[in-house]
């Protein structure tokens, strides 16, 4: 072509052109052409991009406003709905799903466990919504200076090493126990230690009190106190965490929340010698040294069935050392206001001269309350009433461990009642506890009066030299007030009732409250059998009545028209232990609480908090609050309100 390009004539723009013709022919005579004339001439359009000029239609831009609104809205009522306790998708849903991806109850315990924590740290934690505690305030419980929103808790198990003590007190329990904690880590029973009986919607576990140890412990409870300071604009240094220890913020130094508190369950490690009292002793302060000051309440575990002797230590004598030593390292922690001790002791235990013994240990040491309940050698029949139990479940009731369910309920009730009896009548004469280690009923002195802090000098040595006095003067101490308003506040009862539930109210209606009655269903698991030294029925006793904390599940029993009612009638509070002149003690109940109703028969028996475990097992993170409702609407019925 270039040669050919003189000879033509043609000047350059002419030759371009005759090129263009050139290719132009030859490309139409090609193979890659005649195939793309085969095709449809819809596949060859290329669609043309509009001008950024050109806006869309109006239709196409309100659709996407509706679309893009109802997504945000639904999110919005998904996130409300999941994250909200009374959501029934958490007992339906998640409960099911939970054991069916786990088939091991441990495995599934420790992924809840990381579940919650997890949705905790982003925001997206199931939490009450209801705000009927703080609107209503038809639950408010007074233990150990603590104004409680609700009478509902927690028992430890659920959250051996203070993970999540916050996401827990969100699901609307006012007392969480963390632990059981040991001095130093140990792993616990073999594997797998841990059986559901979805029948009963019950556990058998035998822990052992697997533990990470109290250092540890203290280190996650440590680090949950800086974060509130430091999220509250307190800073990082001492000063911010003395602050929050010493109650100067306005909120317990335990749960950091109004209207709750925070238990901590300290045991013993299992390598530690059973007999050798001092060395089990040293444990228990070892915990307390370590976790007191960020605890509201101690919780000394002596009763646990998965630790060899460790219930041994229930005995008089070895309880009242032990509960001592806790209480001495208690009052030592320096914090401003001292955390309250509690001893947790077992249904199994229920002998009149065992629950004799436990009540002497807790005068004579100082202890404010005990825990009555934990989990149970024994096993309730193999077909319980009511229940219809697969093959392969009873089997497993042959599994070693502790019992915990529904069929414990009745059990407990009975200790709740039995318990506050003996507590509300005052310290044992005879210190050593001969007379309840024998099983006869020692002598009690209800009308001594506790001695004052004020006492002169010269008498310490004399009251040193009487174990009651002494142990008096320890436990006033030690609940002594601050200032001049606690003072005042405190002389009040341990339970503040609601108005409407008032004694006086109840006897204008004709209704008088009367202890729930622990025979009004049969009970799966044998209730404690009777003493044979026991008084006649037909002899004349002294009646004891039980508080009544909530006049909402008692049998009422109108009083006699022509007559007043008698005082076995009428309930008393723990006013009466206090008109006696001692402090009364606290009780707590856990053990096969499941409902509302059973909740409220354990108050009106005594207690002040009612927990819960293996209901929460089973019945997801809307337990509490479901709870919560059904005790409302049984006092509601109750108060004639619809």
């Amino acid at each position: 072509m270039q040669l050919l390009r003189p000879s033509t004539g043609l000047n350059r723009a002419q030759w371009r052109t005759v090129q263009r013709q050139w290719h132009r022919q030859l490309s139409l005579h090609s193979p890659i052409t005649a195939r793309r004339q085969a095709l449809p001439t819809s596949r060859l359009r290329v669609p043309r991009r509009q001008q950024s000029t050109s806006s869309s239609p109006p239709d196409s831009s309100l659709r996407n406003w509706i679309y893009g609104s109802a997504t945000v809205v639904a999110l919005g009522f998904g996130y409300l709905y999941i994250t909200d306790t009374r959501a029934s998708i958490h007992q339906f849903l998640v409960v099911p799903t939970l054991r069916l991806l786990h088939t091991d109850p441990e495995e599934a315990h420790h992924a809840g466990i990381k579940y919650i924590k997890g949705l905790y740290s982003f925001g997206l934690h199931p939490r009450e919504r209801d705000t009927s505690d703080q609107e209503r305030g038809d639950l408010k419980v007074e233990v150990f200076g603590h104004v409680l929103d609700n009478p509902v808790g927690t028992s430890a198990g659920i959250d051996k090493d203070a993970d999540i003590p916050d996401p827990l007190f969100e699901l609307g329990a006012a007392v969480v126990e963390v632990g059981g904690v040991t001095p130093h880590p140990q792993e616990g029973n073999p594997k797998p230690r841990v059986f559901r009986i979805p029948s009963q919607n019950a556990l058998i576990n035998r822990y052992g009190l697997n533990s990470e140890g109290a250092e540890h412990v203290a280190m996650q409870l440590r680090e949950r106190v800086r974060q509130y300071a430091y999220d509250h604009g307190l800073g990082l240094d001492a000063e911010a965490e003395r602050i929050l220890l010493d109650g100067e913020a306005g909120v317990p130094p335990g749960s950091l929340r109004e209207g709750r508190v925070l238990a901590v369950q300290v045991a013993k490690n299992k390598t530690t010698p059973d007999n050798d009292i001092a060395a089990v002793a040293k444990d228990y302060v070892t915990c307390v040294n370590h976790l007191a000051k960020y605890a509201d309440i101690l919780v000394v575990n002596v009763s646990s069935p998965n630790t060899p002797g460790l219930r041994d230590l229930q005995a008089t004598a070895p309880l009242t050392a032990i509960l001592t030593s806790v209480v001495d390292a208690a009052k030592s922690v320096q914090r401003k206001t001292k955390p309250a001790v509690m001893v947790k002791v077992s249904p199994d235990e229920d002998s009149d001269a065992q629950v004799d013994g436990i009540c002497s240990a807790v005068w004579s040491s100082g202890v404010d309350g005990v825990i009555v309940g934990n989990t149970t050698k024994k096993r309730p029949d193999p077909i319980p009433k009511g229940y219809v139990m697969p093959s392969t479940e009873e089997k497993l009731l042959t599994e070693m461990g502790g019992y915990s369910g529904p069929q414990m309920f009745e059990r407990t009730l009975s200790l709740v009642t039995r318990y506050r009896n003996k507590l509300d009548r005052g310290p044992w004469d005879d210190a050593d506890g001969s007379s309840a280690a024998s099983g006869t009923e020692p002598k009690r002195s209800p009308s001594a009066p506790p001695v004052p802090a004020s006492a002169k000098p010269e008498k310490a040595s004399a009251r040193a030299a009487n174990p009651i006095e002494a142990s008096v003067a320890r436990d006033a101490q030690n609940l002594k007030p601050l200032t001049p308003e606690a003072d005042k506040a405190s002389q009040q009862s341990i339970v503040k009732l609601p108005e409407r539930h008032s004694t006086d109210d109840l006897q204008a209606s004709g209704q008088v409250l009367e202890p729930a009655s622990v025979n009004s269903v049969g009970s799966a698991i044998a209730p404690p059998p009777s003493n044979p030294a026991s008084p006649s029925p037909t002899a004349p006793q002294e009646v004891e009545p039980t508080p009544a904390p909530y006049a909402s599940l008692g049998p009422t029993t109108p009083p006699p028209s022509s007559t007043s009612p008698s005082n076995s009638q009428i309930p008393k509070t723990s006013a009466t232990a206090k008109s006696t002149g001692f402090e009364p003690k606290v009780i707590f109940a856990t053990g096969g609480i499941a409902t509302g109703e059973q909740c409220l028969q354990i108050l009106n028996a005594g207690a002040s908090v009612c927990q819960v475990y293996t209901t929460m097992m089973y019945g997801g993170v809307g337990t509490v609050t479901r709870m919560k409702a059904e005790m409302r609407e049984k006092m509601n019925k109750k108060s004639g309100k619809q």
